[in-house]
Order: structure tokens, then sequence, then C-alpha cells
């Protein structure tokens, strides 16, 4: 554990301006909303892009919960050019890699491959994109993919205890349906309302795409104004309003019982931070303190390593465009339950009420710098990167700021947060195990 031992601050190993910026990162807005994000990078001759589009399962209702996913999914079945075959042999012909995805606030597609094909990456991308033709036999053997993923989940103990936690954390919130559906409501799902909800909701007003690779900035935005350029959907609907999430006035349990299973899974938390709240910066650092750094934290350190009450334990943030969750999570033995709950919320209780030592916080804010060029190793990392500088309104600058204010974080703001976010009494608690 560390002790209250203080050191000065680490000296940044690096020059924060030598990170992606407004410099060196290009961005375009076409006229139909698509925002452009390019990065040269030729130390690789490879190229990624990265795509996220407003659409998802805050647009469906819980009656066709999975409706957004199962749609995104099958846009690669079968377009107006191309079957599902001729899709996969374009790209499997180049080495490259395509796939589509959807998610609660934005749906997108991701694709990887040499600089010379990103021309026919993202043909075959807006082509999926703006013309799929959902394919009846290709739709059935989706569902009979999606279902079985559920059936898989069911029986999982960590699946069940996260699903648990999100509809006791965020009642009468879209956070609450589970985006990836359920088994009554993908086997209700018809081919039709896919193709009903592709044609409204998906279009180009708030997509950004990222590309970074060994690519020109100026060629890259002939390729997407000729992919994209041209797209309009004027019935694509605003994203819908999320209702306010409180704080859990008590401690509420929720308990899920799988039969003839030998481990039991826990989580404990509530709802966090969004993206873009002040103190997301201090709420990440806390979190890597309370339930990350070295071997899991001090709940890692206290329910696992010290207590030996879990096979893991660990803490999660997940502030992204709305106030995802920030919870403490477990694996344990049936029989140490109520022992590792005791024990997370003794953790909760002194990292709400004692800051955090000077030790603690340094060390921490030297692994956060620390990992900080490492994610920007890739092409991948690094579009990524550069993709949440749009998709959270951070600024083409983020990435330079970044270091300062990392290393401007104090205790006092370590423990403001946790206070606001995290109680040792008001709280979710959700346990998936054996009876």
């Amino acid at each position: 554990m560390p002790t209250t031992k203080t050191k000065r601050p680490a000296r940044l190993p690096f020059n924060p301006q030598s990170l992606p910026g407004p410099e060196t990162i290009t961005r375009r807005e076409l006229s139909n909303g698509i925002v452009a994000l390019i990065y040269e990078n030729n130390t690789s001759p490879s190229v990624v892009v990265d795509a996220d589009l407003r659409a998802g399962s805050l647009w469906e209702s819980r009656a066709q919960a999975g409706l957004a996913g199962f749609a995104t999914a099958a846009l690669m079945r079968g377009t107006e050019r191309n079957t599902f075959s001729e899709i996969y042999e374009a790209i499997e012909s180049v080495g490259a890699s395509l796939g589509m995805s959807g998610g609660t606030h934005t749906s997108g597609f991701y694709g990887k491959s040499l600089a010379e094909d990103l021309s026919l990456l993202l043909g075959l991308a807006a082509d999926a994109l703006r013309q799929p033709t959902f394919p009846a036999d290709q739709v059935e053997r989706l569902r009979g993919e999606l279902l079985t993923r559920l059936g898989i989940r069911a029986n999982n103990t960590r699946a069940r205890a996260e699903e648990a936690f999100y509809e006791a954390a965020y009642p009468g919130h879209p956070y609450a349906v589970d985006e990836d559906g359920y088994p009554e409501t993908i086997q209700a799902i018809t081919r039709d309302d896919l193709a009903a909800f592709h044609r409204r909701h998906f279009g180009p007003r708030g997509m950004i795409l990222t590309v970074v690779g060994a690519v020109r900035a100026s060629e890259v935005l002939e390729l997407v104004e000729r992919c994209f350029g041209d797209w309009a959907n004027p019935q694509q609907p605003p994203e819908p309003a999320l209702p306010p999430v409180m704080p859990p006035p008590a401690a509420v349990v929720r308990r899920v019982v799988l039969p003839g299973k030998i481990q039991s899974d826990v989580v404990l938390g509530a709802p966090g931070p969004a993206r873009r709240h002040p103190q997301f910066l201090a709420a990440r650092l806390a979190n890597n303190i309370l339930g990350v750094f070295g071997m899991g934290g001090r709940i890692g350190y206290h329910v696992r390593e010290k207590g030996g009450m879990a096979y893991y334990a660990a803490t999660a943030l997940d502030g992204g465009l709305g106030p995802g969750p920030w919870r403490a999570y477990a694996g344990v033995n049936p029989k140490n339950v109520d022992k590792a709950v005791d024990l997370m919320r003794r953790e909760i209780r002194k990292f709400t009420t004692r800051k955090v030592t000077a030790e603690e916080l340094e060390d921490n804010k030297a692994n956060f710098l620390g990992r900080l060029p490492f994610g920007l190793e890739t092409n991948e990392g690094l579009a990524g990167n550069v993709g949440s500088l749009e998709l959270y309104q951070l600024g083409l600058d983020y990435l330079q700021r970044y270091p300062s204010m990392i290393q401007a974080i104090t205790r006092d703001e370590i423990q403001a947060v946790a206070r606001e976010f995290l109680s040792a009494d008001n709280y979710v608690l959700a346990v998936a195990g054996p009876e």
C-alpha cells in the first residue's frame, strides 16, 4: 500500500507540443454536417478509419431493445451494389478489416488497410451505410448470432450483475435498458423494423470521421467528399434529451440467482460524471487511485490481496456523452460476498472522508502522463484519441493541454469529486451468483 512519504513531481519525459494538436490535425466540416479529422502519420504504411454516427439505442423503445445494434450489425450483410460475400471478398482480398457496431449514443464503423486501399475501405463503408438491403436470409442468420450471444450472457455472473446494476442505478432512464436487447425483443424485431430504423436515423448530421495513417489530408478530404458529400437525410432526428439522473437515496440491493454457479460477481456504485463534467479528469485520477493503479488500487489491495476475498477486484469509471456509472466490482466466492462488500464500502468511506496521500497522487499522475505517449504510438490509438476530441468537444489542443491539467489536480479536488459521486451508505449493489 502507498505510504504518506512525499516526493517531487516527476518531470515530463516528452514535449507536450509534440503531441497531436491544431497544427497537425486537419479538421473539415462538410456541408451536410459530417466532420472529418485527418492526422498524417507516416511511421506505418497502414491507415485506420474510425467513425461515429449519432444513431444508437437512445432512439429505440424498450419494446424494441437491441434494434439499433441489430440494424447496425446488418448494414454489411448486403447492399444495392454488393452481396454479403462480395463485401467480405473485397475486404479480405487486400488484407483489410472493416466492421460496424452499435452503441447507446452512437453507432459507427472501424476499418484498417494499407494506405493505398483507403478508397476501397471508405467506398465499402459508404455503400453499407447508405444503401443496405437487409437480405432476409442474412437477417435471420444475424438474429441467430445475437440470440446466441444473449444466451451466453444470461449465464455469465459478471454480465448479469452489470445488467442488474444498470437497471437499479438508472430507474426510468434509457441507460437501464441493455443496448444489446433481450431474447424476446430480438425475436420480435422484423426486417422492416431494421430498414425503417436505418431509413430514419442514419444520416450525416453529427457524424465524425477520423482517418489516421500514411495519407495526405487533401487526398483524404477528396475521398470523404466523394463517398459521403452528397449524403442527406432530412428526417434524421436530433438526439433525445436524457432525463436527469439522481444518486441513490439509500442502499439499493439487487440479487440475481444463477443456480449451479461457483462464483458470485458483485457490482457496487452509482451514476458518475459525464465526460464533459468540469472535474472529470480529477474523477479519472481518483478512480485510478481507488481501484486501478498497481494490482487494482486500494480496492484491489484490501479486497483481493490483503482480505483474500476476491479473484479480482477493481473499479471503473465510464463517463461518456452521458453520466455513466462509477463502480467497484469483484468476482468472489459466494460465501464471501458480504465480507467483500463490507471491505469495498470501508474503502469507499475512507476515500471520501480522508484525502489521498501526496505520494499516491504523484504516483498516479506519473502513471497517467507516462501512459499518454504509449496510447498514441499506433494509428489505432491516435484515431481513438483524435476522434474523442470532436465527440466530446474537448478542442484540438486538448492532448497538448492534458499534461498540465493532470499536474494541476489537487488532493482537495480528488476528495471533492469522490464525495460528489461515491458513497458508502447510498449506493446500488448488484450481486449475481448461486443462491
